[in-house]
């Protein structure tokens, strides 16, 4: 055997051996990884810019029309494009998920073999998340000089809103498991986004479906806001949501059951 020969040998040898190792998954943590403060930064400035963009638009919805409707769609249309936007942004470094409820059902799947977060960056995430929200509520209320803090005194407590939430927050963690267990989770911007636009207007809470983000509403007294002594009762409704998302990914989308091409 030559040199040359050998070479071509040596590089087909480890080309093989790559092929054979595992590749990672879209949206799977890369190999080289942000440091985990990096990380959570993303997740606190892409929850806070994601109220910020939902609690802005609604002020400045109720301040342009009247009409409850057209304030919905303002408000829903502007939550569409800034969450698209902020996902393909901030997705490579944290994966997007400002919201503990993807934090805590990520954290789960891993723990239990699946790829995501480990315990160390979801009590990282969960709080910067949390922070995040509350931070956008009142940089949101700065904008439009509207108090700093205020809290909301519109009251969702009602049965059918919590039943919404369950609904809303099912079908998020459905969506985004169930592009992740197909390996479509490069489309995650615009069906995440997608989703939560349609949900605006399907369900009859609105479609928090973040306890990231109702908490952070809470500290608006305006369109967007939720009064404080709601909030755990849609949180809870959110967490039940989650459970019955994860169920329903591990009933469709059995684990070894190849993907329809």
């Amino acid at each position: 055997m030559t040199a040359t020969e050998a070479t071509e040998h040596d590089r087909a040898g480890q080309a093989a051996i790559a092929a054979a190792e595992p590749q990672p998954t879209p949206g799977a943590t890369p190999p080289q990884t942000p440091p985990l403060i990096a990380k959570a930064a993303a997740e606190l400035i892409g929850a806070a810019a994601l109220v910020a963009v939902v609690v802005g638009s609604g002020i400045q919805a109720t301040e342009l029309t009247k009409d409850v409707g057209l304030q919905l769609l303002a408000n829903s249309l502007a939550t569409v494009f800034g969450l698209g936007v902020l996902i393909t942004l901030l997705g490579p470094v944290s994966g997007a998920h400002f919201n503990p409820a993807v934090t805590l059902a990520e954290w789960w799947t891993a723990r239990r073999g699946g790829p995501g977060v480990n315990g160390r960056e979801a009590a990282a995430y969960v709080p910067a998340q949390i922070a995040g929200g509350i931070g956008g509520a009142i940089l949101a209320d700065a904008m439009f000089g509207e108090p700093l803090v205020k809290w909301s005194t519109h009251d969702r407590s009602a049965g059918h809103l919590l039943l919404g939430e369950v609904v809303a927050t099912a079908g998020l963690i459905l969506l985004i498991f169930g592009l992740a267990r197909t390996d479509r989770l490069r489309f995650a911007p615009v069906a995440v986004a997608s989703y939560i636009g349609a949900a605006y207007w399907f369900t009859s809470s609105t479609s928090f479906a973040n306890p990231a983000v109702t908490i952070g509403r809470a500290f608006t007294d305006t369109f967007a806001g939720i009064a404080p002594g709601s909030v755990m009762g849609f949180i809870g409704m959110q967490l039940i949501g989650t459970v019955v998302g994860l169920a329903l990914v591990a009933l469709i989308f059995a684990p070894g059951r190849k993907a329809a091409k």
